[in-house]
């Protein structure tokens, strides 16, 4: 038997695998899958290299790690949110100072981003504001 004779007769068996999926389709066990007659997303394209994470952060609403510089910045900024569940005033207090040490440590690092200057939070300031919101609070 030659080489074409091989390949021009009909192939007898059914892999294992082959039979599954014959078997499955002709359920419709593949009916009415999300994305059915969509596009499959990326296909075709250029793929980074860290293309499953991102596609793990945008799947998981996952936030991009910030480098440091950014983060301590952004905490910063969103004191007064990150204290407003909190219910005693030594740990708005903690929780303010262990911001303040982080801040303080940065500076005494090469920044692991962009060199951005993060000024410490008024510890003062911030549990005012916190005091203010409190519900019952007469400011």
């Amino acid at each position: 038997m030659t080489e074409t004779q091989v390949y021009d007769r009909p192939m007898t068996h059914e892999s294992w695998a082959d039979r599954r999926y014959r078997e499955a389709a002709e359920r419709g066990e593949f009916d009415n899958l999300p994305g059915h007659g969509k596009p499959i997303k990326g296909l075709g394209e250029r793929q980074d290299e860290n293309w499953w994470i991102k596609g793990l952060l945008e799947r998981e609403d996952i936030a991009m790690p910030l480098p440091e510089s950014l983060a301590l910045r952004k905490e910063a900024a969103e004191i007064d949110q990150t204290l407003a569940d909190v219910r005693s005033e030594a740990v708005a207090h903690r929780i303010l100072t262990e911001l303040n040490k982080r801040i303080a440590q940065s500076h005494r690092r090469r920044p692991d981003g962009p060199p951005v200057h993060v000024n410490p939070v008024d510890v003062d300031a911030a549990l005012d504001r916190w005091r203010r919101s409190r519900p019952g609070s007469s400011g």
